[in-house]
């Protein structure tokens, strides 16, 4: 029975939209059913968690193109109970024709910080990075599966020759971005077939990328790195005004990093470091909250939701002073993550009245996709992949089906920041996949799509479960707020009275349909099953592994002589 207690002390009730699933052999939550679908599959055939991520991952990049692709960025989290637990850093890079100077801002105060001339940074050839997720795939299946990439490929592979049926939330994706998609002819033609937008129910069909998929399967990483696919882009890139070269895709590496850990009311807290600044201002954000009484305060109060306001704040004037990455800036992680640092923040908050905020230390994506798989023998792999805004740069290789990513969009297109671009440099992300643990065993692992709402609705998830003692299908599908700094976005569930409540202490209050992405998680239950929920925001699926082979030595038909 899930302890409901909670609800006494809310400001703001909801009802949960799905259902979780429970299983004894696996987990696989992805945001597509058939994505999760395709994990599972490599479970059932005797995969490991690993083999089912990646599985999803390349099914995700067909069914969910908006998201994710081979020519995209990410982070992933993995565990293997005895051996490892460890990070591969497999985001973007700048090009090596990449300046701080390249772009040309319309303007040097907020909202209108990040805007370019031209958008140079978001549409088009010259806002793509270097990509890195198929290098980090390849690896993670090498070092850590146990299924060959032919084998995980093959439900990608499947669904983009034969197709598959268009959801209402890529539909809606589709409309959203038509005009810009309508300006590259190859994506048009997949994604607006007679200059149309696809709709609900349309069959998609994606042959040119059946054949990219056929060609990775084949060839491996190599087949991008250098090899027949990257000649076709950056061919293409050299004819279009593009700036990546087949020398920056053959000298791309991943990078495998050690989690960051924290604790939070007795549980540890690993995510991942620096780029990505999900884990460590997630560690922050509750290291700031473990001083104040959040159970006390209640859900969704204008009291506690003001408190997740303010260290939100905290964070962000951070995030934006300090965190890059590490190889060109000397990020003060230790420092973010202490609990003396954080107390001096904490001291900062008026429980009465919103606060603008400083960095406290010195300086050193919106659209993405999520997973999170376990299996039986305690392999959990949580990653977060993006092309960043919603179907990249919307350009596509000519030939290919790959869309291209638009992660140069990350850099600060003012020179002389820490989050200035610069070649080879590493874009800074929110993404945060979460592994929490206690005694040194998995509790909870998730992770969600969002941009900067990532971390920041990882950490609301996480006092939904630790503080308010929600179900799992509870925090990942509760009301969320955000922000950094300007204005305070409200998910339209939260009553009137709250928001209003929100408002007289100086926020100004946005309201909103949705924060964020849908959610996917998986919780560590004490008899040994695993409990996966994903939340209404997409099309998130959790699909559950049971059963399992026959017993040694059973005999099905009896022997001839007796």
């Amino acid at each position: 029975m899930t302890d409901q207690s909670w609800r006494a002390r809310a400001g703001t009730h909801f009802e949960i939209d799905k259902r979780p699933v429970t299983a004894a052999r696996g987990m696989v939550v992805t945001n597509h059913p058939l994505a999760s679908a395709a994990g599972a599959e490599m479970l059932a055939g005797g995969g490991n968690a690993v083999d089912a991520a990646v599985a999803a991952l390349f099914t995700l990049t067909v069914v969910e193109p908006m998201m994710v692709g081979v020519f995209g960025a990410g982070h992933a989290q993995i565990v293997i109970p005895g051996r490892a637990h460890t990070v591969i850093d497999g985001y973007t890079t700048a090009p090596a024709a990449a300046r701080a100077d390249m772009y040309r801002p319309v303007s040097e105060t907020w909202p209108d910080y990040l805007e370019v001339e031209g958008r140079e940074n978001t549409v088009g050839l010259r806002a793509v990075g270097v990509p890195g997720t198929l290098a980090a795939w390849c690896e993670m299946l090498a070092r850590f599966g146990t299924l060959d990439l032919a084998t995980v490929t093959a439900p990608a592979i499947r669904h983009a020759e034969h197709g598959f049926q268009v959801t209402g939330y890529l539909s809606e994706c589709i409309a959203e971005t038509a005009a810009d998609l309508a300006r590259f002819p190859d994506s048009a033609r997949v994604f607006l077939p007679g200059g149309a937008p696809l709709k609900k129910g349309d069959r998609l069909v994606q042959a040119d990328y059946a054949v990219t998929l056929r060609t990775i399967a084949a060839e491996g990483a190599t087949a991008l790195y250098g090899g027949p696919l990257g000649r076709r882009v950056v061919e293409h890139m050299a004819r279009a005004g593009g700036l990546i070269t087949l020398d920056d895709l053959a000298a791309y590496r991943t990078v495998e990093r050690v989690p960051v850990r924290g604790t939070y009311r007795g549980f540890e807290i690993a995510g991942c470091p620096p780029p990505t600044g999900g884990g460590i201002h997630l560690i922050q954000m509750l290291n700031v909250l473990e001083g104040f009484d959040v159970a006390g305060l209640g859900y969704g109060t204008a009291d506690g939701i003001h408190l997740l306001a303010e260290a939100m704040k905290i964070a962000f004037a951070d995030r934006n002073a300090a965190t890059g990455d590490p190889t060109f800036v000397d990020v003060p992680v230790a420092r973010l993550i202490a609990k003396d640092y954080a107390a001096a923040r904490r001291a900062g908050i008026d429980m009465g009245k919103a606060a603008t905020y400083r960095a406290g230390v010195a300086a050193g994506a919106p659209h993405t996709t999520h997973l999170t798989v376990a299996d039986a023998d305690g392999v959990v792999v949580a990653a977060t992949q993006t092309i960043n805004n919603l179907f990249g740069s919307k350009a596509m290789a000519p030939g290919t089906g790959m869309l291209l990513n638009n992660t140069m969009a990350l850099f600060d297109p003012h020179p002389g920041h820490t989050l200035s671009a610069a070649p080879g440099k590493r874009m800074t992300s929110s993404m945060a996949p979460t592994i929490v643990l206690r005694g040194g065993r998995p509790v909870w692992a998730l992770g969600l799509p969002g941009g900067v709402r990532i971390f920041t609705s990882v950490f609301q998830a996480l006092v939904n479960l630790i503080d308010h003692g929600m179900a799992l299908q509870e925090a990942v599908e509760a009301p969320r707020v955000w922000t950094q700094g300007q204005e305070l976005e409200v998910e339209t569930a939260v009553p009137d009275a709250i928001r209003a409540g929100l408002a007289a202490r100086g926020h100004r209050v946005v309201a909103l349909p949705h924060v964020a992405g849908g959610m996917g998680a998986i919780a560590f239950e004490a008899d040994g099953t695993l409990t996966g929920a994903s939340c209404w925001r997409a099309d998130g699926t959790p699909i559950g592994i049971g059963g399992g082979y026959a017993r040694e030595g059973i005999r099905f038909w009896p022997d001839a002589r007796r």
